[in-house]
């Protein structure tokens, strides 16, 4: 999908819902859902309209938050066509029900809690103590300098080191957020994009030291730049530049780092920004069908390297559309691998994601009620059956999360996990008429969602086009504006409001971070060997200019001899430009 195609599948997928309504096998026999048929519009006209004319219903179309119109009740009748072969069983193709067959009776979610801010050491501190309190995987944030690739002293840095993240400009300060936490014992997940390879880079360079061999890495780096260029604006080189170090960093992962996850595919960005649950669902996938193409470009084999991609999805208000579209978004992940790019392991087949709960759907008003948002939002994301996941903190629409918001935001997990039965059964929602027809209208509209991006030039083309970043934009606008015409309600924001004063106490980053960070900085630019390290960034520079050449080992080299974030990542500006998304009209 970076390209077109220009063939019929995903047209023909489309037409498929329509076409196979017709001679699918079902679970009901004809007779009974004729008589259902009958009874249900006995019911209508004699029990529901006379009802609704004494108590009209509160809202004049409901629908789901993408969209999707909603009846006031489902039947059998709703989900007669659907054939129980495209559910099947857990763990067995094409996934619908979850990736394992016992799934959380025999193991829980992963539960990691966005971690990052301030020092190195601040940073280190959080981790521990999380890790101290059960959780159960690391999961890293970085400040908007690291994010963009500068270093702490760059004049654009000035200001925003450690405000919403940690802040690392070269290996040492990667040492000091690891320092005593074995790398070998937990899985650590990087929320980094532009410069995702160097930080790969410093992570391996850091289990190095630990005396741990690359193979027993276990984690996950986002490098998902084709997101980053519909939703999250986190770019610095042109797109083809950045996919091809994308490339680069598969095929070095796929041969050095087997148990390492070099792509989370994220539609959490792409929802934050204002998509639909359908829209996230389709231009998630549809990056990830990009991915894939890619590893294959480089010579691949799609069953060496796509049971390394991994997912990163939202969960957000829309409580059962959310349950649909992870369960949608296993079976079309399935199929698609399977059908079109020939895989044949079911690992390869197996879509595992990480979830976290909205940011958007944080109010700072009246904070405390995002304590049940997020408890919502991440039961939503169990019953849809995630591998992983984080829940964010009530103070989040405020600042970075104090250590006792963070606390409340793991124990939801906590009890969610051990108290609820939720783990106790197997996609326990699994025939609800309502979910069941939900999931196979968001698969619907994700396949001509598939051929519209297939016509527009392919996933590349349609993000240089706007295209992508148009759709978001006036999704965005249509919610905003059912907000303010109050058709859609938000507790605390345009119903029930009341006047407060600050309500809560928020965390306070230290104005001396940026100080010490740079106090560091300047020690490594003394200690290191400097011609050494001016030989490897050229090295690095030739390499760029090479499409041929793998640069992650030039650019592990560097990292290792302590050349900076900002020294690797300027040398691909040199050497690829910068770019500009198109005007959206």
């Amino acid at each position: 999908m970076l390209r077109s195609g220009r063939d019929s599948y995903w047209r023909s997928k489309a037409r498929d819902y329509a076409a196979k309504r017709k001679n699918r096998g079902s679970l009901y026999s004809p007779r009974a859902i004729r008589d259902i048929q009958k009874g249900l519009e006995q019911w209508r006209r004699e029990v529901y309209k006379p009802w609704v004319e004494r108590a009209p219903e509160q809202k004049a179309d409901p629908q789901t938050a993408s969209g999707i119109q909603l009846k006031p009740v489902f039947f059998p009748t709703d989900v007669k066509e659907q054939d129980y072969s495209d559910s099947g069983f857990p763990g067995v193709f094409p996934y619908l029900r979850g990736v394992y067959p016992n799934m959380y009776r025999g193991r829980l979610w992963t539960m990691r809690m966005f971690s990052g801010f301030g020092t190195p050491e601040d940073t280190n501190r959080r981790l521990k103590l999380l890790l101290d309190q059960g959780e159960t995987g690391l999961s890293v944030a970085f400040d908007m300098p690291t994010l963009y690739g500068y270093d702490c002293d760059h004049p654009k840095a000035h200001g925003e080191v450690g405000r919403c993240g940690v802040n690392v400009s070269s290996l040492k300060d990667m040492q000091v957020i690891f320092n005593g936490i074995p790398l070998d014992k937990v899985s650590t997940s990087m929320t980094i994009n532009a410069p995702a390879a160097v930080l790969t880079c410093m992570y391996a360079a850091v289990a190095e030291k630990q005396k741990i061999p690359l193979p027993s890495l276990k984690g996950t780096v986002q490098t998902d730049m084709l997101k980053e260029f519909i939703a999250q604006k986190e770019w610095v080189y042109p797109p083809e530049a950045h996919l091809r170090i994308v490339r680069d960093l598969m095929v070095y992962c796929t041969r050095n780092m087997p148990q390492w996850n070099y792509v989370s595919i994220s539609g959490y960005h792409i929802r934050e920004a204002g998509s639909s649950a359908v829209q996230e669902l389709a231009f998630t996938l549809a990056d990830g069908f990009g991915y894939v193409e890619l590893g294959m470009e480089a010579g691949l084999k799609v069953d060496e390297f796509a049971p390394r991609l991994s997912f990163f999805f939202n969960s957000t208000m829309d409580f059962f559309e959310e349950i649909a579209k992870f369960r949608a978004a296993r079976r079309i992940w399935a199929k698609v691998l399977r059908e079109r790019y020939k895989a044949r392991s079911p690992r390869s087949l197996l879509m595992r994601f990480h979830t976290q709960t909205s940011g958007a759907s944080l109010t700072w008003q009246q904070p405390l009620n995002n304590i049940v948002r997020t408890a919502l939002e991440s039961f939503a994301a169990v019953l849809g059956g995630t591998q992983s996941l984080h829940t964010n903190s009530y103070d989040e629409a405020w600042a970075l999360p104090t250590e006792k918001a963070v606390e409340i935001a793991l124990r939801t997990q906590q009890i969610i996990a051990e108290e609820t039965g939720v783990t106790n059964v197997v996609d326990p929602l699994g025939g609800s008429y309502y979910l069941e027809w939900l999931t196979e209208s968001l698969e619907e509209e994700a396949y001509k969602y598939f051929d519209r991006i297939d016509s527009a030039g392919g996933i590349l083309k349609a993000i240089k086009s706007g295209y992508l970043q148009r759709e978001i934009a006036e999704n965005s606008y249509r919610l905003s504006q059912r907000v303010e015409d109050g058709l859609e309600n938000v507790v605390g924001v345009n119903k029930y409001a009341v006047q407060e004063e600050r309500p809560i106490e928020t965390l306070k980053i230290d104005s001396k971070a940026q100080k010490r960070q740079i106090e560091r900085l300047r020690k490594i630019r003394r200690e290191r060997d400097e011609v050494k390290v001016r030989a490897l960034l050229e090295k690095l520079r030739r390499t760029y200019e090479r499409d041929d050449r793998n640069s992650i080992y030039p650019m592990m080299e560097a990292v290792k001899a302590y050349a900076t974030l900002g020294e690797i990542v300027d040398v691909g500006t040199k050497v690829f430009g910068q770019w500009k998304e198109p005007v959206l009209i």
